[in-house]
């Protein structure tokens, strides 16, 4: 008990260990997906939905070759969703319902796995229902991570006045990004449901609910190695007592159900009379009590995949077919770089929030209904909250399905999200005729060109398509608060299965570079004439903040100057970059 123990806080902790390096730096010597391309849920689920294998999906054929041999050792010590029901079961003190099996429950997980099954071979993934490791990333990367960064974040605030007392500066100019993210009341809410269920039997959803535990059961079969009772045997019921996955009959304890067995050795551990073994000699077979479900209930939950997939697949968001005069696609949802296009997109995101957790300025969201049941919990590039790294590919390394394909720095700033639009009627050059350039200083691909409009005294600004990325520097920084005169659509975004973005891109006429930041600069620097370059001498940076009829203050309203400032970011005049390499907010 005690090795099983070590085994689990060490697996717990490399699986923690990973997330926060992805969350924290993007990069480290072992992919941070690892976990979650070892779930054969996810990686059988993807392949079948999005009608793709990869050579990332090994992980998973591996564990499944493990258990045809060794029986569910995944489960029993590796699976950090399973260790962290345990550690749970644990803290709420749970230990006297162990051994208490449900016969009728231990049928849903085969339900659930068959559910996702035909949904998937419609094409359509239903794998984030009940992934495991899908579930557990998404607590602890978008959950559990925010909230000890936040209160990370209050003990610096309140220790400030101290550290400045003492002028302890190392603490007075320490600083935490605390992320925020969507939807994390029901991830709360989701899993105190199976925290408490704990209080119905322990190991309530590994037993009962996890399909991928469902696929590993069936594998587990053929295992092996297998619980062996010798003659030994007092039937004091002990093991069946303690066994935290119910596997044991209570009236004969030398009957096993080996497809619930996680191989724990708990049973061996606390038997009086040492009658217990676990090895690969002969076994008296028979399986308590009989948990695969009848076919007549296989055949209804069939049905109900094949229904949640053409129900789908027939929504008013459906991304079925080619994309035509009636198809209705949200206006604001904007997909990461290097997503696949929108149907094979759905088909592989298995919305474990891995690539929201890895992006580093915190720009990606999981969303609601914007695209339908089909598209729950799918990451979304929310500019507001924050920009797109053009030199950032985080969410492409972090993505387990490559539903986001790992591209590297160059293909990715070719990997066009979308194009920002002007809301004239809110813009302050636009439709207040002050004077502000905030959009033009922070595009690092000088997308943004100014021109003079008849009847406006200051130059209005215009979006340049082919240069434009769809990064959101432009929406993140506008300095109109409650909502961006300047922000980011799906249109025109460059999204491929396969092939270099760089080369579809210039084939289809953009020009998306970095280099053209350096140019006009420097044509600034040198008192280029053209309208596209305005000189801003003599006002404040970005505004007019003394203008007639204006207040700097007006509600909904910063200067350009306090925005960039609170922000503390810088606007480098370099060839290359316009945003300081590594820039966080």
């Amino acid at each position: 008990m005690k090795f099983r123990t070590i085994i689990q806080f060490i697996s717990l902790a490399a699986f923690l260990f990973l997330l926060v390096t992805a969350a924290t730096t993007g990069v480290g010597l072992v992919s941070p997906d690892l976990y979650l391309r070892m779930d054969p849920l996810i990686v059988f689920g993807s392949a079948i939905s999005g009608r793709l294998f990869l050579v990332s999906f090994i992980p998973a054929i591996i564990v499944v070759l493990v258990t045809i041999f060794f029986g569910r050792l995944f489960c029993g010590y590796i699976c950090p969703m399973g260790i962290t029901v345990d550690c749970s079961d644990r803290l709420l003190k749970l230990k006297k319902k162990r051994g208490e099996g449900r016969p009728g429950l231990y049928k849903l997980k085969y339900f659930i796995l068959f559910f996702i099954t035909v949904s998937a071979i419609f094409g359509v993934s239903a794998v984030f229902i009940g992934s495991p490791l899908s579930l557990i990333t998404r607590l602890y990367g978008l959950l559990i991570y925010p909230v000890i960064t936040f209160l990370v974040k209050m003990g610096l605030d309140l220790i400030h006045p101290v550290a400045d007392h003492f002028e302890i500066y190392g603490l007075l100019y320490a600083d935490i990004a605390s992320p925020r993210y969507a939807t994390l009341f029901y991830v709360l809410l989701f899993f105190t449901g199976i925290f408490a269920a704990g209080k119905i039997n322990t190991r309530f959803w590994c037993r009962y609910l996890c399909p991928a535990g469902a696929i590993l059961a069936l594998f587990s079969r053929f295992s092996i190695v297998k619980r062996r009772v010798s003659d030994d045997c007092t039937k004091c019921g002990k093991c069946a007592r303690l066994c935290p996955m119910g596997a044991i009959d209570k009236n004969s304890p030398e009957n096993t159900s080996f497809k619930e067995c996680i191989g724990c050795l708990i049973c061996r551990d606390v038997c009086p009379v040492n009658a217990v073994d676990f090895n690969v000699k002969g076994v008296k077979r028979k399986d308590y009590p009989d948990f695969i479900p009848e076919r007549r209930a296989l055949l209804y939950s069939g049905v109900a995949g094949a229904v949640f997939a053409t129900a789908n697949l027939t929504g008013l968001y459906s991304v079925y077919g080619k994309p035509g005069v009636g198809q209705v696609s949200p206006k604001d949802l904007v997909r990461p770089p290097g997503s696949r296009p929108e149907d094979d997109f759905l088909a592989l995101c298995v919305r474990c929030g891995e690539c929201m957790a890895a992006c580093p300025n915190n720009a990606l969201q999981p969303v609601w209904f914007a695209r339908g049941t089909e598209g729950l919990f799918s990451p979304s590039l929310v500019p507001k909250r924050g920009a797109c790294n053009p030199d950032c590919n985080n969410c492409g390394v972090a993505c387990p399905t490559e539903a986001i394909r790992p591209l590297d720095v160059l293909d990715r700033r070719w990997a066009k999200t979308g194009t920002a639009r002007i809301m004239r009627d809110m813009c302050l050059a636009w439709e207040h005729q002050k004077r502000c350039m905030v959009c033009d200083e922070v595009c690092p691909y000088s997308a943004i060109k100014f021109r003079s409009e008849p009847g406006n005294p200051v130059p209005v600004p215009e979006v340049i398509e082919e240069r434009c990325s769809g990064c959101g520097f432009c929406e993140h920084h506008c300095p109109v608060q409650n909502q961006s005169a300047i922000y980011v659509t799906p249109m025109g975004a460059v999204r491929l299965n396969k092939g270099s973005f760089m080369e579809y891109g210039k084939s289809q006429g953009l020009n998306i570079s970095l280099e053209h930041k350096g140019k006009k600069e420097q044509a600034v620097s040198e008192g280029y004439p053209g309208e596209s370059y305005p000189s801003n001498e003599g006002d404040a940076p970005g505004f007019d903040g003394d203008a007639p009829g204006f207040e700097a203050n007006a509600p909904g309203f910063e200067t350009a100057t306090d925005s960039l400032e609170s922000k503390e970011e810088t606007v480098h005049e370099d060839a290359e970059y316009d945003i300081a390499p590594g820039f966080t907010e």
